[in-house]
């Protein structure tokens, strides 16, 4: 087997898991979609729906809270100090950026 070859092979169970998840992520927004598109949310439902992209957010980068690495300590500061000031999107743009550069010199 050649080394491309090797390198793109996946085995089945790997492959199956990724096709198994992709289904699964499309299929709840597919039924969410199909629930809610007649209907009109109130505030407090609008509001927690909102809520939801954040609360995934804060539920990945949580544990970096826990770490005694500087350089993801020193991250998360410049991510909460970002937070305070801009949008999500800058945000999450230069904390990722600035714990790459910060692991790279730490």
């Amino acid at each position: 087997m050649n080394d491309l070859a090797r390198y793109v092979a996946l085995d089945v169970p790997s492959l199956l898991a990724i096709l198994s998840m992709m289904a699964v992520t499309y299929g709840t927004r597919v039924a969410g979609f199909l629930v809610l598109r007649n209907r009109s949310l109130s505030p407090r439902a609008t509001a927690v729906l909102e809520a939801v992209p954040g609360a995934v957010l804060i539920s990945v980068i949580a544990p970096a809270f826990t770490t005694t690495n500087p350089a993801d300590l020193a991250g998360l500061a410049v991510t909460l100090a970002m937070a305070c000031r801009f949008p999500m999107l800058p945000t999450v743009i230069v904390g990722v950026a600035a714990t790459a550069l910060l692991r790279h010199v730490l």
